[in-house]
């Protein structure tokens, strides 16, 4: 019987496909909830970064300015431009204006319910990102105590 011949199967059966699928299904299962709680710490890490960047900022002109924190009227300008001594601000710098700037533009809140405001001030507010307290140099993210982190904690405490 030279001219007899073989049948040979090609392609997948229905079962074969249908494990895959569940696979793949499984796997997603997984992968999703630790990808969309990796979201939710990176803008953790972004609130810690930008508080830091912040809190130095503040650290330093009171270092530059005799233990003189910037004031809560004129904390953005004064730590994104020139200042001299008596803390007054200038776009340039200038033979007395030779302090800073600390930061090129204030960071937006990563988190919360006013998430992407960059606005500094002493009170809470709709459009107000940071907390800042004149006295002591503190600043702190303007969330409500119910808005928490991965690990339950308040963002407005960090």
């Amino acid at each position: 019987m030279l001219g007899a011949r073989k049948s040979v199967r090609r392609g997948f059966s229905l079962i074969e496909l249908v494990i895959v699928v569940v696979i793949i299904g499984i796997i997603a299962a997984i992968a999703i909830p630790r990808m969309s709680r990796g979201v939710a710490g990176a803008s953790d890490s972004a609130l810690q970064g930008n508080l830091a960047m912040l809190r130095n900022a503040i650290d330093l002109f009171h270092t530059e300015h005799g233990a003189t924190y910037p004031t809560e009227a004129l904390i953005t300008t004064q730590l994104i431009q020139f200042t001299n001594d008596a803390s007054a601000v200038s776009a340039t710098r200038t033979a007395t204006h030779i302090y800073g700037p600390y930061l090129r533009a204030v960071p937006s809140l990563p988190v919360g319910a006013k998430k992407g405001n960059t606005v500094i001030a002493a009170a809470d507010a709709a459009t107000i990102g940071w907390l800042y307290v004149e006295a002591t140099g503190a600043i702190s993210a303007n969330t409500a105590a119910g808005e928490l982190d991965a690990r339950g904690k308040a963002y407005n405490t960090y």
